[in-house]
Formats: C-alpha cells, structure tokens, sequence
C-alpha cells in the first residue's frame, strides 16, 4: 500500500525565530510515522502575498491547504500584524 504525499506549505516571515524548529519538526514527525510529505516553504513579504497564502502568523503551517490548528481554519484576517 503506497501513502499520498501529504503537501505541507510553511508561510513565514524573515527572522521569524520560530520557523526553523517547525520545519525541523515537521521533518522528524513525518519520518517517525513513514508519511511521504512535500515540504514548501514560503517567505511573505508583502499584504497581498500574505492574502494569497493564508498567513495568519508566523509561522503559518497549512498541511493539504489546511491550517494545522483547526482552531484557525475559518478565520479570514490574512496578514501582518
């Protein structure tokens, strides 16, 4: 039985001190659990880029166009704060 490759988008900001250790985590829990990922990263730098990618904070990680808190997936306040 072969796994879908789960498609994993990071948004963030420049420095954001949180990103790297996300990332690295991500990584880690898909290789415990054997789940296929592709990891993409994006760097928001502007409002309208943070609108076209769903960034709600830095970071931001959508897993298949989901925010991975579920507690976010209906709000809309795109953006920089």
């Amino acid at each position: 039985m072969t796994r879908d490759v789960v498609q994993i988008k990071v948004v963030y900001t420049e420095g954001c001190a949180n990103t790297p250790p996300t990332i690295q985590r991500i990584r880690e829990v898909a290789a415990e659990l054997g789940i296929p990922i592709e990891l993409t990263q994006v760097l928001v730098n502007t409002e309208e880029e943070a609108e076209a990618h769903h960034f709600l904070g830095s970071p931001t990680v959508l897993v298949n166009g989901l925010d991975l808190d579920p507690a976010m997936r209906n709000q809309t306040a795109f953006g920089f704060t």
